[in-house]
């Protein structure tokens, strides 16, 4: 199976561009499934709800982002996963959809909202879903969700053979973090980031780039550099993030004691 992420920049206040980009960047790409960064279609600093409201669409795939990925999946038979602005009855989500030829096969909400994240969009609902494509188990989490260690483990625990990862991510320390995350649930991670800076107002930030695929046990099998439009695709078996032994007397899940992990 060819996996692969797409590292881009994209632009605040044009879907319209962004989505140009994204169809020119994966034109001449065949692939399986593709990861694309968080929010690709509005990009990532607003002041307020309302500045972000005009460029949010709904998870159904009706609005233009989705229903331009979708198109690209007909095109290409993919998987795309793609972060995004959602907006539902009023409340708008930092959401990541997983789009196919058929329209949104998984819709995943930001469990844990990262700094000024907190007065933009509401706490993501969902909880942690997996669902299968090509009889492979998939998992999604957002940016920020990686700190957390029970997001990939849930994950996990629920058969994610792979967990996609859009992100925009501004510290340095998760793509470090993400090669633990695999190694402690044998399975595949591919985190998409943004590279560039974004400006509002008095407020900028920089993102750290450097996309990767890390593989079930913590071998990095694909990374970008901070900046630039960048593709990377790996041929995997993600039926190897079915072993989870470590040793021949060691299975990660089975020799969990949950009883024992409760502070007395």
């Amino acid at each position: 199976m060819i996996i692969g992420f797409l590292q881009f920049c994209p632009l605040r206040n044009n879907v319209q561009e962004n989505i140009t980009k994204i169809q020119v960047l994966l034109r001449q790409h065949s692939f399986d499934i593709m990861v694309l960064p968080e929010l690709s279609n509005s990009g990532y600093l607003y002041n307020q709800p309302e500045d972000i409201k005009t460029y949010s669409e709904p998870g159904d795939g009706s609005g233009p982002f989705l229903s331009a990925l979708i198109d690209i999946c007909i095109h290409k038979d993919c998987l795309i996963i793609s972060g995004f602005s959602e907006i539902n009855q009023n409340h708008l989500y930092n959401s990541a959809a997983a789009v196919t030829k058929d329209g949104i096969i998984g819709l995943y909400r930001k469990t844990h909202l990262f700094d000024r994240e907190k007065a933009l969009f509401s706490p993501g609902d969902t909880g942690f879903i997996t669902f299968e494509y090509k009889a492979i188990k998939i998992g999604m989490m957002i940016c920020f969700d990686w700190i957390f260690p029970e997001s990939a483990r849930s994950l996990a625990l629920g058969g994610a053979q792979i967990i996609a990862h859009p992100a925009n991510l501004v510290m340095h320390y998760c793509q470090k973090a993400m090669i633990t995350r695999s190694l402690e649930n044998s399975v595949f991670t591919i985190t998409a980031n943004r590279y560039g800076k974004e400006t509002s107002g008095e407020s900028t930030l920089s993102f750290t780039g450097r996309s990767q695929i890390v593989g079930h046990r913590g071998e990095i099998l694909a990374s970008a550099s901070k900046r630039g439009n960048i593709i990377k695709l790996i041929d995997i078996d993600p039926k190897d993030a079915l072993n989870k032994l470590i040793s021949p007397n060691n299975d990660l899940f089975a020799d969990r004691r949950p009883d024992k992990y409760l502070l007395k």
